[in-house]
């Protein structure tokens, strides 16, 4: 049988497809759908009603074939996918609506650069927003009729002991709530429907329910900060989103945010294509994406658009070439402070110990700082640094012979002394030290480093490298440590240059003569 080739869409910029879903009275008969053009109309105007899915793609080697049009021609879907349009088929009457997968043209790279920037558009036209879990299984059997129980306001305590929060658990483990498109796609919607093989419960019920049986903090270190309460947030509010707005940027009813700190509260969310993990956050950002170069672009490789986000963020900083999703980043710059105690809840609230005279406004007091949930939860000896060329604070962790970023911009949502004027931070005209940085978008190593292991280094650049973190060190004032990194540099000079080095003691930190 023939496979399935697209048409153009027409030039207009609001042009998408819509899929319209064949009914049929069997279960088990093939998919079949019709796609038709359709124009986003002015917000003036009347809206065709349709329904978009909020879902997660699956194992893309995992398929099964949907019929379009007369010809029934095959088009491959994730099995997943597969399953969803399935439940969502009615067995008399066609459904419309916008599914990525089928809608947008996924061989044609500029045509998904073109959809991808109206997707805030789309869904916020939906008529309903339809989150497809996946199909029930065993482990979180009842877990949705449960939500739903505790959602009502007569869910007393005796009630709680028939729920299997162990079930409730496991479906919030199911990989949609940690991807990443579903931000931007619950942030637009105006109704939010929620589905789990063939059980639904309304968005707003939903978080309810889960809200009453305080699991968001309980569930799993991992989902603790990062993906549940962000989510749970975005759906509860959906009913409160104007059903037709005059400006467009007005339609996501939260606050929008700087691209970095949309990039360190989300960048470990999943997606199927990383550079999505960029472009899913431009529309809920206050930043420019014409202005930052980093527009939609499907014929640009993930490495070069995850150069493009650094030097956005940070300016232009010598970048070396990055596998995956990391990358090393070689910067000037000066320490700042030290973290010395952090307090979580929904946020992080940091206490700061400014070691360094670069921060002369608060040297030597300790303040406190209260973030937004990051990705990266930041920990107790890491690092307040300013990277020359940034306008805020960047966090960062020492490993072996580099710093982890942690928090790549840091905007503290309350003011401690010293930060009422961020001018102050730009006034540092002194950039004296050297770092190597590693910006992993995957979660960060688990192992600290070893402070009493010592190599034998056969490099001179290896040796440089230790030398200047031992002079970091120094900064904070970890002398011994400072000193111990500044033997095992030495170590490294006298082989490279096979002669021996001097040491001298001065002012409790021990430089190479």
């Amino acid at each position: 049988m023939s496979s399935y080739s697209y048409s153009l869409l027409p030039p207009d910029d609001n042009n998408i497809r819509l899929l319209r879903l064949l009914p049929n009275e069997d279960e088990a008969a093939p998919l079949c759908c019709k796609l038709c053009n359709y124009s986003l109309q002015k917000p003036d105007r009347r809206f065709h009603l349709y329904e978009a899915l909020s879902y997660v793609w699956g194992d893309p080697h995992e398929i099964l074939p949907i019929y379009v049009g007369e010809n029934r021609l095959q088009l491959p879907i994730t099995v997943n996918l597969h399953a969803a349009l399935s439940r969502l088929r009615d067995h008399s009457f066609e459904r419309i609506m916008w599914v990525d997968a089928i809608c947008i043209d996924q061989g044609n790279p500029k045509e998904r650069g073109q959809q991808v920037q109206l997707m805030a558009k789309i869904y916020s036209n939906a008529h309903r927003v339809i989150v497809w879990l996946g199909e029930e299984a065993v482990e979180i059997k009842g877990a949705l009729e449960d939500i739903r129980l505790s959602a009502n306001e007569e869910f007393t305590e005796r009630s709680r002991k028939g729920i299997n929060e162990q079930a409730i658990r496991s479906l919030l483990h199911r990989p949609w709530f940690q991807r990443i498109w579903v931000l931007q796609e619950v942030a637009a919607a105006r109704h939010v429907v929620i589905m789990c093989g063939s059980t639904e419960i309304d968005g707003y019920a939903f978080c309810l329910g889960v809200k009453s049986l305080k699991l968001l903090y309980t569930a799993s270190p991992e989902i603790e900060l990062q993906a549940l309460p962000s989510v749970i947030y975005l759906i509860e509010r959906a009913g409160l989103r104007s059903k037709h707005t005059a400006n467009f940027q007005e339609i996501f009813s939260i606050e929008k945010l700087p691209l970095a700190e949309l990039v360190d509260m989300f960048h470990t969310r999943q997606a199927t294509d990383p550079r999505d993990k960029v472009y899913a956050l431009l529309s809920m950002s206050l930043d420019d994406p014409s202005r930052a170069t980093l527009q939609p672009d499907y014929t640009i490789s993930w490495e070069k658009l995850f150069k493009q986000l650094v030097n956005y963020i940070l300016g232009e900083v010598k970048l070396v070439d990055n596998p995956s999703q990391r990358v090393r980043i070689e910067s000037k710059g000066c320490i700042l402070g030290q973290v010395s105690l952090v307090r979580r809840d929904d946020r992080q609230n940091v206490n700061i110990k400014f070691t360094s005279k670069n921060a002369t406004w608060c040297y030597g007091d300790e303040i406190e700082w209260t973030l937004r949930a990051s990705a990266n939860s930041i920990l107790e000896s890491d690092i307040i640094c300013l990277l020359q060329g940034a306008s805020k604070p960047t966090i960062i962790r020492l490993y072996k012979d580099y710093f982890a970023i942690v928090v790549i911009a840091v905007t503290p949502l309350s003011e401690g002394r010293g930060l009422k004027r961020p001018e102050l931070f730009q006034s540092i005209i002194r950039f004296s030290r050297d770092f190597i940085l590693v910006w992993d978008w995957d979660p960060l190593l688990k192992e600290s480093q070893d402070p009493d292991k010592s190599d034998n280094w056969m490099s001179l650049n290896e040796a440089t490298i230790t030398w200047n973190v031992a002079l970091i060190l120094g900064d904070l004032e970890e002398y011994q440590t400072a000193e111990k990194r500044l033997r095992d540099a030495i170590k490294g000079y006298e082989i490279a240059f096979e002669e021996q080095s001097i040491l001298k003691s001065q002012y409790g930190l021990t430089p190479l003569s």
